[in-house]
Order: C-alpha cells, then sequence, then structure tokens
C-alpha cells in the first residue's frame, strides 16, 4: 500500500464523506449540493431560506438520508456552531466545506447605512471565517479535508453592481483563503477559492434586465456562467485529484478577467 492509498483508507472513500455546503437553497449553492451529492457524498444543506432546502433534500435524497436541511441564518454564529454540531452528531463533522452563502444589495457607496455594511460582511465574510474554525480542527485530526470558499469578480477588481460592501467582503474572502490555506497544508487540508463573474442565478436575476444585459456585453464568451460550470470547478477540487491545489483562486469568468 504506498502513502496515497493509507491517507485514502484513513478517510475513507468519497461515499462515506461529509460536506456542509452554505446557500444551498438555489442558484450557485445548491448546483454545488447537487453534483456533490451525485459523486456519493452525505450533503447537508444550509440556507436560511428552509423550505428551500428542505426541497432539494427530499430532491435529492426522497429515502436513503443521505441530504440534510438545516435552516440558518450564516450571520448568525452561534446558529452555525449549533449546525455543525447536528452534522456531527448524523453523521460526522464535515469533510467537505463550501462556504457559498452572500448577500448583494445595490446600490451607490454612499448610502450604504453602517447596518448594512455590517450585516453583508457578516453574511459574506465572517461566515467564512466562523465556519472554517468551526469545520477544519476535526479534518486536521483525520489529516484530510476541503474547504472552498466562493469570492468572485467583484472581490477582484472593485465591481460596485453588487453593492461595495459586497465586493469587500469577496476580496477578504480571497485574503482569508490564502491565511487558512497557510495555516492548514501541512495536515493534508486544502483552501481554495473560486470567483465566478455573473452567472445566471435568481441573485443576478434580482438586479434587473438592464443590468444583467450589461453584464453579458462586458463578457468575451458573450454569455452569462451557469451554476453547473462552476460546481464542476467546485467538484475537481474537493476531490482527490486537488490535492496539490492549496492558497488558489480560480477564475470562472468567461474571459472578463485575464491574468
Amino acid at each position: 500500500m504506498t502513502a496515497d492509498d493509507t491517507v485514502f483508507a484513513t478517510v475513507g472513500a468519497p461515499s462515506s464523506r461529509v460536506a456542509l455546503v452554505t446557500g444551498a437553497g438555489r442558484g450557485i449553492g445548491a448546483a454545488i449540493a447537487t453534483r456533490l451529492h451525485r459523486l456519493g457524498m452525505r450533503v447537508a444543506l444550509l440556507d436560511r431560506d428552509g423550505d428551500a432546502v428542505a426541497g432539494l433534500a427530499r430532491e435529492l435524497a426522497p429515502d436513503n438520508g443521505t441530504a440534510l436541511h438545516l435552516a440558518v441564518d450564516v450571520s448568525d454564529a452561534e446558529a452555525l456552531e449549533t449546525a455543525v454540531r447536528r452534522v456531527a452528531d448524523t453523521w460526522h463533522s464535515p469533510d467537505v466545506l463550501v462556504n457559498n452563502a452572500a448577500q448583494t444589495i445595490a446600490g451607490s457607496v454612499w448610502e450604504i447605512g453602517l447596518d448594512e455594511w455590517d450585516g453583508v460582511l457578516a453574511t459574506n465574510l465572517r461566515s467564512v471565517f466562523v465556519l472554517t474554525r468551526l469545520c477544519t480542527p476535526e479534518m486536521r485530526r483525520r489529516g484530510w479535508g476541503r474547504v472552498v470558499n466562493l469570492s468572485s469578480l467583484a472581490g477582484q477588481q472593485g465591481g460596485t453592481l453588487a453593492g461595495a460592501h459586497y465586493s469587500a467582503a469577496k476580496a477578504g474572502v480571497v485574503v482569508l483563503t490564502k491565511v487558512f490555506a497557510r495555516e492548514l497544508a501541512a495536515q493534508g487540508v486544502t483552501v481554495n477559492a473560486v470567483a465566478p463573474a455573473a452567472v445566471q442565478t435568481p441573485a443576478v436575476d434580482d438586479l434587473g434586465v438592464a443590468a444583467v444585459s450589461d453584464a453579458v456585453r462586458s463578457i468575451p464568451v458573450g454569455r452569462l456562467g451557469r451554476p453547473a460550470e462552476v460546481a464542476g470547478l467546485v467538484a475537481y477540487l474537493v476531490g482527490e485529484e486537488g490535492g496539490y491545489v492549496t492558497g488558489a483562486t480560480f477564475d470562472i469568468n468567461g474571459g472578463s478577467h485575464m491574468r
């Protein structure tokens, strides 16, 4: 048995792994949760819209108990701790964490109130900090784990379409990804970020037809991204083949930002 075989035997086959996906009620989060479940993982679906994740859990696993829905607002740190504990009690603590939950509020930077600023940062950035610290100690103990954080093109270029606070938070996600990646690399835990541009989701639709049309015109491939395309990239990063990749931010933006 090789060293790699020993690690694989220790952490178990993909079918024994547990993934926690936040913002899993719709859009990119739902696509990621669906993809990971199809790969054989048990998936905990976390979203403040309890009806949405309950419906997806029924769709994914009507009979076999491999999908768990959690109605939680990620801005509530105590509720996150309770949710992670429930996942551990149901199966075991997550092997895979996907920090996808986000809030967008369009508007001028001059019109953002401090409470609104704090609320968006709590949802989009603080939740990543809280959940990563909750989930990765057990990953580190087991010697295997995967964390993927959803950033954004807005966090790289300072776009304000979804709000300056959204962009600032997503820039913070990129840096926090690197910090945790350095802390956890030696223990077999990878931490990476994925930075989509505009993707065809309800959140993007909510921005309005004019804003979406403007966004499409700025994308070299001439269309919005698809949630399944983002989910495919995440699936690679949380798999065995992604073990040599950590601290990276992956662009998935139709050519909008090339480097």
